[in-house]
Order: C-alpha cells, then structure tokens, then sequence
C-alpha cells in the first residue's frame, strides 16, 4: 500500500506514454486521472496511520549503489514529515489530473501532457520519501526535468520554449550547490543516509576547515550549499527569475509546480535537514533574510502585475519566502503548516484563474476583463475562496498558518526575527491589496473586452469545477483542523522525531506568548489592504493610474520586476555572448580553423593555382620547360663528376 501510493503515478506515466497510440486521448486520461485518484486515497491512509498513529515505516526497494564506503539503498522513508507531502501532493496532483481532463480537451498531445504530469508526480514523490541525499537528488532532478518538459509543452511558441530553457538554465545553478553540498556532506559524515548525518550532527557542531586562507565553519558551509540548491528551486531571490515565465505552460502546470511540487521542494530540503541546519546558526539567519527579502519583494512586483497567472506567480514567491523565514527561526513546523494551507489555497487560486482564462477564450490580460462574475458564479466563488485564505483572513486556512509564521519571527526576539516579522507583516498588507485587485479588475467594473470574446464566456464544465470543491475544502478548513497538531498543543506527539528544534531556539513556542498587537497587526493590515484594493479598484479606478503617472519611475521599477531580469543579463548573459562570440571569431574561426584545416586547405589551393599555371598548353611552353630540365640535369651531372 505505501509503495503503491508513490509508485502509481509512475505506472500511469509508463502506460500513457507508451501506449498512448492505442489508448487514444480518452485511454491515457483514464489511466493516468484513475492511478493518480488512487494514490490520493492511499496517501490519505498513509496520514492517518503514520502521522497519527504514529507508524513509521520504511519500505527498502532494493540496493541501488554498493561501492566502496559509498553503500546506497533505494528505500521508501515515512515518517510525519512524509506522510504530510505525500498527502499534499497526491491529492492536489489528483485534482489537477482530474480537472486537466476539461482544461486539455482540445488540445493535440493530451497522452503526452499526461505523461508529463503523472511522472512529474512520481518525481516529487521519490523526492519526499527518500531516506539518503542521492535519492533527494534524483527526485530533484526529475521535478527539474519534468518541469522542463511541462512548462515548454507547447513548444511550438518560442516564448515557451525560452521559459522552459531559463527555467531548467536557472535551476541548474541551484542545483550545483545542492551537488556540492551533498558532495561535502559525504566527505564529511562519509555517509548519505539522512539517519547516519543526522545522528552524526551533533559532534560536527564547530568543527572548521581552512579554505583560501579562511577559517570557516564545516556545518555552516553544508548547509548554505545546500541552501543554495533550495533557493533554486523555490524561487528564492535572485534565483527567482524562472518562476514567473513558467506561466507559459498550461494553467494545470502552473497549479502543479506553485502548489504541490517543485517549489515546494527546497522549503522540505530544509525542513528534513533541520537537525544539520539547527547547528548551523549562521546559515538559518541567511535563510530567513533571504526569505523574509523574497516574501516582500514579490509582493511589491505583484502590485502592478497585469497577467492573472503572474500575479498568483509571484505570490506563490512570496509565500514561499514566508516559509523560509519561518525555517530561518527554527519555526519548521510553521513553514510545513504553511506549505500544507498554501497548496490548498493557491491550486485553487490557479485552476480558478484557469477557468477565467477559458472563459475569456484564453485571455490572460486582466485589463481586458471586467463585468464576468455573473457569467461564472462558481469560478467567481472559487477565487473569493481562495483569495481570503491568502490574504489572511480569519478563519480561512492562510490565517492560521501565515499568523504563526509572522508572531514566531517576532518570538525569536532576534534582529533578524525583528527583519522578517516587519517585512512580512508589510507582505501581509500587500498580499490582501493585489488579491482583491485582481478580483475586481477580472470580475468586476464594466466589461473591457470586445463583444465577440464577451458573448462565449461561459462556466466552466463539471469536470473541471466539482474537482475543486476538495481544494476549496482544504482552503477552509485546513488550517483550523490541523492548527493543534501542527503547531499547537499536539506539536510535539504529531511531528515526533521529523523535525528537530533545539532548546536555545524557541521561537515557535514564543509565537503563543506575543503581545496581542503582534496577532493582530497583520489581520488589520490585511483588512487595510482589502478596503484600499476596493476603493481604488472598484469605487474610484482612476486612482491608479493616476498614481502611475504620478510616480512613473517607482511604477515602472515595479513592474519591470525590479529589474532583476535585466541585471542579470547585464552581468551574465551579455558577457557570456560577448565571450562566447570572441572564442567562436577570434579562437575558433581565425585560430583554430584559420590555421589547421581552412589554413592547411587554402595553402595548398595556392600552391596547387599557382602550379596549374605552368599548364599553357603550348608545346613551345612545355619544350623550353623540358630543355630547362635537360641543362638542369647535366649540370648537376658535372659539378658531381668535378667534385
């Protein structure tokens, strides 16, 4: 049952995509929808009886590498902090396999979309239930892979294809850390095995190295290489760039890698490395400038964002920031709450956002939108949902999960914990701002399309709207059901021995303690952010753009995302051509070429020119040539006889 769960999202991909000539469209949806809803059931199992229980179980598959002190087996680990990914994502992946069924309808390579979504799945699967770092590893790449191949589905569109490239592009340089990380943590527990490391830890706390005349700290230095990697993969700045352009894969995508996979990846890297990272004081203060940094700077881009996918984009990064300051004081049970809430909430935001989209045929420009709700009641209803539990409010499931995140940066009474709670409490207020302003520009007001577009809006079909009644469910009520066991009083009999939280980290238990302004400055902040969306968006919608022409350098820094896309091909992209352009002109052309086979080749075309000049064709020419010869030889002949 447990290795079924994880291991029929990878038998649906095999049979859909190598038998999807015979299956049809019809056959590889069936199969990989009806493997995938399977695997949500058994996940739900698989909760109640590790995570409540409290079994935790470990299934080895088979020995994958045996070499030297290097011994690798290919194991299933479930223990809470398992049990609650594996929930997560097969369940979400099951909504989203179901409602693709009726966002995919028309198009040409449904078997092969299939395939990808269900591997995908499978990927993400390995990477939650691997019990040794190569294993992590090879889920990491195969969500990386997977996601190259989704995000460019349609690569028939070249702003596609140049997403999916920058995507994996980025990615790899993240995942360089990551492999050097992994490389130093062999070299320094000579071991793999997250059980081994972890038992390990503790007498690695201080120890140093010496590199390039620097004394540095060996677990500190594992645990920002590994970082590195979780940076990359959840878009933490500045190795966020990726995620935004990701928006041009299918909604469906979209959903699958904001809520259930992929970003997801690096806030659990760090979580199941908690027991390195907790002796690792220097790098979980990086984690959380680096996340509290991100949480804020995509809220500001998400401001002025016109695209409905990418303002949900960047608040997927956002909320991903506030994950990772919530790991930064040691508050992990906090960020996997979050991680929980935040997959239910944003699928739902983005397959609502889908349903817009199909109901506007296929615009995604909320400029172009306007006046629809009463066309889609249940889509309308679906994104108000999904909107109040970002934003906050109570009793949806964000406010409880971002509300601990926020009071625990405050109870770590640290200057850093300070740092993350104001950003993030600047956050809340934006998030709340640009939630409701893209529910009033895409909902409300008069309708900005053209009549043609405005006459085919319609709902969306049942296949794509019942499946959301489960992401709307959890969007509800999942934070108030799994609020005690998560991060209150059932704390520490729910996560057992998953997490680890040293004794002089005590931010989370803190959060229970805040002054009651703490709890309630970012519900008021975000109401703050509703009421100002309404009255500059629904009331008076002048205000906006006049603010825009007020203060055209801040708008435009905004909306060009601080620029950082920019910046980058300043510092690396022109370089790298200018470079690369030099070695293939100077170095490969006139060097190599010019003087080994172009080189050698014109050399004897001349010398063979200028020999075929002396065939004239007149038997005079060839006469002399012959007596010029003749003197030649006798001559020779007699300097040699007088010598």
């Amino acid at each position: 049952m447990f290795s079924a769960a994880i291991f029929l999202p990878f038998f649906g991909a095999l049979i859909a995509g190598l038998g999807g000539r015979w299956l049809k469209d019809r056959g590889a949806q069936w199969v990989t929808c009806g493997f995938m809803v399977l695997a949500g059931l058994l996940s739900i199992y698989i909760f109640y009886d590790v995570a409540i229980l409290g079994n935790e179980r470990r299934v080895e598959i088979f020995t994958w590498i045996d070499s030297g002190a290097l011994e690798v087996s290919w194991a299933l680990h479930f223990d809470t902090l398992t049990a609650v990914m594996v929930f997560v994502v097969n369940v979400v992946s099951a909504v989203i396999h179901v409602y693709s069924v009726g966002y995919m309808h028309h198009d040409p390579g449904i078997p092969r979309f299939f395939t990808y979504l269900s591997m995908f799945t499978f990927a993400m699967l390995m990477l939650v239930t691997s019990d040794n770092l190569l294993q992590m590893f090879f889920g990491w790449e195969g969500v990386g892979l997977c996601s190259y191949l989704l995000i460019g589905f349609w690569y028939d569109r070249p702003s596609a294809n140049a997403a999916a490239i920058k995507a994996f592009i980025v990615n790899r340089v993240g995942d360089f850390g990551f492999a050097l990380g992994i490389v130093g943590v062999f070299f320094v527990f000579d071991s793999i095995v997250l059980t081994e490391i972890f038992a390990a830890a503790p007498d690695k706390a201080g120890e140093t190295f010496e590199f390039l005349g620097m004394e540095l700290d060996v677990l500190t230095t594992l645990c920002i290489l590994l970082f590195i990697g979780a940076m990359g993969k959840s878009a933490q700045v500045p190795l966020h760039t990726w995620l935004p352009d990701a928006m041009e894969g299918p909604t469906p995508v979209s959903a699958l890698i904001h809520a259930a996979t992929m970003v997801t990846a690096g806030v659990f890297m760090v979580c199941r490395l908690s027991p390195i990272f907790e002796y690792a004081p220097v790098a979980l203060m990086i984690v959380a400038v680096v996340g509290a940094s991100t949480a804020f700077f995509a809220a500001t881009v998400a401001l002025t964002q016109n695209d409905i996918k990418r303002v949900i984009a960047y608040s997927t990064c956002s909320q991903l920031g506030y994950m990772f300051f919530a790991a930064g004081v040691s508050a992990y049970p906090a960020a996997i709450f979050h991680l929980m809430t935040h997959a239910f909430f944003k699928a739902l935001l983005f397959l609502g956002s889908g349903s817009v989209i199909h109901a506007m045929s296929d615009e995604q420009d909320m400029r172009k939108m306007g006046g629809i709700w009463r066309k889609i009641p249940f889509t309308y209803a679906y994104m108000w949902i999904g909107s109040l539990a970002l934003a906050g409010v109570p009793f949806f499931a964000g406010y409880y999960s971002k509300d601990i995140i926020i009071e625990s940066a405050w109870g770590a009474h640290t200057a850093v914990g300070q740092y993350a709670f104001w950003l993030g409490v600047g956050a809340a207020f934006m998030t709340a701002f640009y939630s409701w302003r893209l529910i009033y520009m895409t909902f409300h007001g008069t309708p900005r399309a053209s009549e043609e577009v405005m006459s085919h809006v319609h709902e969306s079909p049942p296949v794509m709207l019942v499946p959301l009644i489960v992401l709307a469910a959890g969007a509800i009520g999942a934070g108030f059901l799994a609020q005690s066991n998560f991060v209150g009083e059932g704390l520490e009999a729910f996560w057992r021995d998953s997490l680890l939280i040293l004794p002089v980290h005590g931010a989370l238990e803190a959060a229970h303690h805040v002054p009651t302004w703490v709890k309630l400055l970012p519900i008021v902040l975000g109401i703050a952010g509703i009421l100002l969306a309404t009255v500059l968006y629904l009331w008076t919608r002048g205000i906006p753009a006049a603010l825009a022409g007020l203060l055209p350098g801040v708008y435009r820094f905004l909306l060009n995302k601080w620029y950082f896309d920019e910046l980058f091909d300043a510092i690396f992209v022109r370089p790298a051509h200018y470079i690369g352009r030099g070695f293939w002109k100077a170095g490969d052309g006139a060097l190599i070429d010019g003087v080994g086979p172009d080189g050698m080749a014109a050399a004897t075309l001349n010398l063979a020119r200028r020999i075929s000049r002396l065939q004239t064709g007149y038997l005079y020419h060839y006469a002399f040539a012959i007596l010029i010869g003749v003197a030649a030889i006798v001559t020779w002949y007699l300097l040699a006889r007088v010598g």
